[in-house]
């Protein structure tokens, strides 16, 4: 007969024994995925907006609202004094140039209208994937220079860069000599109260008259003076800065120009654009856009659809570009200019 078996007793883990683990849960990750994801996580990774946060975006859109209203009204009460009725008389928003200029806009005018705001739109698209790129999955090498090897998303940025430029320079030299620079050059001091007395307006909801075939309002003049002779420059002096273009061994260059500064100011320049686009369609569309589209897009001053249906189209050919500006189709036009491959 066998000796009864003698139940072992549990081991006890010994505090400091590395052969006996701790009695705790395990807080690491075992190796496996999880068979269900979270409602909290999208395909991209990033989690879904929270209750909190719809309701926190609304009520600053509310807030942003009421300040609009107040500001209107704020303004409006103001213009109704004695002292500002007399300031609208004496500085209405517009001043006659000091040289006589031609009315209308010339079909190069209309040009290089489309041209300039096809290639912003693209370069505003590109500028904004490179920041965010962090994995570029396609690259653009120069033929004579292996060493200058960038994202394909950086070359297709400087080569709009480029072309953007190009236009710009006809379109500067068409300026001065045509005469048309005075539609856009302050040529008196008159400018500053008079782009005053045009914001007024324009936030009191009531607007200055607009004679833009003729002459633009102040206001109008100093935000194309600037964006055409300051914001322009600074986009290009920093995009260069930054590019693979800028000389390497120019040391003393680099030092009195620092990267970055140019990193600093390249992307608030970008936000004064796209500003600057929002405020312009918008004021097209809400000051008489038929009149205001012939302007820019038939060279007529008449009431009709033609320019109405030319901004359309010109509407398709940039949805169109931004939505062929992806590799499949930047890839075989990167080629002709040198090499590219894969990560």
């Amino acid at each position: 007969m066998s000796a009864p078996a003698v139940a072992t007793p549990a081991r006890v883990p010994v505090l400091g024994d590395p052969s006996v683990p701790l009695p705790a849960p395990r807080t690491v990750w075992n190796g496996s995925a999880p068979r269900h994801i979270t409602a909290t996580s999208t395909a991209s990774g990033r989690p879904r907006p929270s209750w909190t946060q719809a309701i926190a975006v609304l009520l600053g859109a509310a807030a942003l609202g009421i300040l609009a209203a107040a500001a209107v009204a704020f303004v409006r009460a103001l213009l109704s004094f004695p002292f500002m009725q007399d300031f609208l008389a004496a500085f209405p928003g517009e001043y006659t140039p000091a040289i006589a200029v031609e009315p209308g806009f010339a079909p190069w005018v209309n040009w290089a209208h489309f041209f300039n705001a096809f290639l912003i739109v693209l370069i505003i698209r590109s500028g904004l994937r490179i920041r965010n790129e962090k994995r570029p999955t396609a690259f653009w090498t120069p033929r004579n220079n292996p060493k200058g090897k960038v994202s394909l998303t950086i070359w297709f940025h400087q080569a709009l860069d480029i072309l953007w430029l190009l236009n710009g320079a006809v379109f500067v030299v068409l300026l001065f000599v045509t005469g048309h620079w005075v539609r856009i050059v302050p040529t008196s001091w008159e400018v500053l109260p008079n782009a005053l007395s045009a914001a007024l307006q324009y936030v009191s909801f009531d607007w200055p008259t607009e004679h833009g075939w003729v002459n633009y309002n102040s206001l109008q003049q100093l935000a194309y003076f600037v964006t055409v002779f300051i914001a322009a420059p600074l986009a290009a002096a920093t995009g260069f800065r930054m590019s693979g273009m800028w000389p390497k061994r120019a040391e003393r260059l680099s030092k009195a120009y620092p990267i970055e500064w140019a990193r600093a100011l390249h992307f608030p320049v970008m936000i004064y654009f796209v500003v600057f686009i929002i405020g312009h369609v918008a004021l097209v569309f809400l000051t008489g856009f038929l009149r205001n589209l012939n302007h820019m897009y038939a060279s007529s001053d008449a009431v009709g659809w033609t320019g109405f249906w030319v901004f359309v189209a010109s509407m398709v050919v940039i949805a169109l570009g931004w939505a062929a500006a992806r590799p499949l189709v930047i890839a075989p036009i990167a080629k002709l200019f040198g090499s590219v491959s894969g990560r």
